[in-house]
This record gives structure tokens, C-alpha cells and sequence, in this order.
């Protein structure tokens, strides 16, 4: 006999765990291809207006990218955007609390993450960032983060929407919807 979708879903909830600490990565890509997720990105300038990008090799590719991250299960904007500084810059961050731009993302060739609604925050550095993490040279490791004068050529293409705000023309809050082919 066939189970029913109620006790499939309910043995999949007894086997998450807290999804307050983020879900298991088969149930991740399953949850974002039914539903859109939210993401917060920061952007951290220096006093020069050099943008504080980092690495990334993920199922977006390989490339530099302002970081970010998906909010978790009943967590807040601002907690999860102290965790992304925490987690992909070893470092502390002050915001401003109302968000640069709010764009929705559609990825038009995949259905796990692939839709997203993205929210931009400008930060401030309240600690050093991690030293171990910084790229110097040679080719860039995930997880690495480096200053940036300019928009690099090999910036994720889906951070291209960012393009205006590190090169110093911010933009505004107004939704935007951006469709791409990656």
C-alpha cells in the first residue's frame, strides 16, 4: 500500500532536526524548488569605496560574489546577516537597517534554487576580518574574500544585478525582477 503524502511528510519533519540550524542539502534544493527563497547580501565598502567581495564554487560557479545567505526557519533578517559575516568573513558588521535594493531573481534553467528574493544591505566592518581567509594570490579558494576597486570580470553572473552599487551608483529599493540562464 502506498503511503500517504501526510506520513511521508511527517517521517521527513521527524528526520530534519532544527531546521532553525539550516536543512540537510537534499531538502534544501527540494524546499527551494517549490518555493521562493529569501537571501540577505551585504555590502561592506572601505573609506576608498572598494567593495568587499568573496569566493565562491558552487552550483552558481565559480567566482567572486557579495556575500550572502539564505534565512534560516524563524530567524530574523538581522540575525541572519550577522551570521554571514561571521561565517564567510570571520568578522562583526553594523547595518543599516533599511535594505539598498530588493530584487527577485529567476533563474529560468533550474528549478532547485531558483527563485529568490535577495535583499541588499549596506554594512560597516565592527572587527578585523579574518586574516586566514584572504585572498593574495594564484587562483582564489572558496571561501577566500578580497577588496575590489572595480566589478571583477569574474563575478557570478547572478551578482551582475549588484553591478551599479560597486561601482558606486547605488540604486534603490525598488523590486526588480531579473531573469537569467546560467
Amino acid at each position: 500500500m502506498r503511503r500517504s503524502l501526510d506520513a511521508l511528510l511527517a517521517e521527513l519533519h521527524d528526520a530534519l532536526g532544527d531546521p532553525r540550524q539550516g536543512l540537510p542539502e537534499p531538502v534544501f534544493l527540494f524546499a527551494s524548488a517549490i518555493t521562493p527563497m529569501i537571501n540577505v547580501d551585504l555590502l561592506i565598502q572601505d573609506a576608498a569605496r572598494r567593495t568587499l567581495l568573496t569566493w565562491r564554487d558552487d552550483p552558481f560557479g565559480a567566482g567572486w560574489h557579495i556575500p550572502g545567505g539564505v534565512v534560516r526557519f524563524k530567524e530574523t533578517l538581522e540575525q541572519r546577516i550577522h551570521a554571514v559575516a561571521r561565517l564567510e568573513l570571520g568578522a562583526r558588521v553594523a547595518f543599516q537597517r533599511k535594505p539598498l535594493a530588493l530584487r527577485q531573481v529567476f533563474l529560468s534553467n533550474r528549478d532547485a534554487r531558483g527563485h529568490f528574493f535577495s535583499l541588499l544591505y549596506r554594512c560597516e566592518l565592527k572587527s578585523r576580518l579574518d586574516p586566514a581567509r584572504e585572498f593574495v594570490s594564484g587562483r582564489p579558494g572558496s571561501g577566500q574574500w578580497k577588496w575590489h576597486a572595480t566589478f571583477p570580470a569574474d563575478m557570478l553572473r547572478v551578482h551582475e544585478m549588484y553591478k551599479t552599487f560597486i561601482e558606486g551608483k547605488d540604486g534603490d529599493i525598488e523590486p526588480v525582477a531579473i531573469e537569467l540562464a546560467l
